[in-house]
């Protein structure tokens, strides 16, 4: 199935008092590989961004006095996504953008014309509780280039959410078989017999038990004195 990573951004935080859609990105995905099918729009919104969006976003009126309006790419847009699985970071706040606009044309909300939708900062508070999970925390814990992320822009985000979920994913290509492949093609089990394996004991040099001792030590006296091994003894 594809996948398409979607960013929005907006003038403001909340489609029910009159903000709107100023940029759409989508990157496409294909088995876990970046096909290059991506689609950008940035968007007239008819009203002036809020100061604070402004400030994330940079995207000025005059920028956008020229641009076309959501109802003029909406086609395109839905031909796009359709029946992929749309994957967004705070999937809430962009679906409730989409909806609007598309409420606005007398249209279905926007998972209707999808697969499914999955969002990466569900993903990410399940695997990392309790720690910071914004899309700039992802990529400095994942290791994702995001440098050129001065400002907010919808194409590059969903550029770097792309790579943060290849990378919070990155395990399941070792659970997946090839398409067709029965289980006695894709798993082979060799039983070897470790009766006659000796393995070695190697104890450690009274330097090596010392310097043992003297972790201990350290690490008994940071905790107090409480530590299990000083109580068991």
């Amino acid at each position: 199935m594809r996948q398409i990573f979607l960013d929005t951004e907006t003038t403001g935080l909340s489609a029910d008092t009159g903000d709107r859609i100023i940029e759409i990105g989508c990157v496409e995905l294909f088995k876990r590989k970046l096909t290059g099918n991506n689609k950008h729009f940035y968007l007239n919104p008819g009203r002036e961004s809020h100061e604070d969006a402004l400030r994330v976003h940079g995207i000025t009126s005059a920028f956008l006095k020229d641009k076309p309006k959501f109802e003029a790419v909406a086609d395109e847009l839905l031909a796009y996504v359709k029946d992929a699985e749309i994957i967004i970071h705070n999937a809430p706040f962009d679906l409730g953008f989409l909806n609007k606009e598309l409420a606005l044309l007398g249209r279905p909300r926007f998972k209707e014309f999808v697969a499914s939708v999955t969002d990466t900062l569900v993903m990410a508070k399940e695997m990392f509780p309790g720690k910071r999970n914004s899309l700039n925390a992802l990529c400095d814990r994942l290791g994702v280039d995001n440098s050129g992320r001065a400002l907010h822009g919808a194409l590059l985000d969903a550029e770097l959410l792309a790579d943060v979920y290849i990378n919070l994913t990155r395990g399941q290509d070792a659970l997946l078989m090839e398409a067709g492949a029965t289980e006695s093609e894709s798993l082979q089990v060799v039983q070897i017999d470790l009766g006659s394996i000796v393995l070695p004991v190697l104890a450690a040099n009274d330097q090596e038990s010392a310097a043992h001792d003297d972790v201990l030590n350290q690490i008994d006296k940071a905790c107090g004195n409480k530590t299990v091994w000083r109580k068991s003894a």
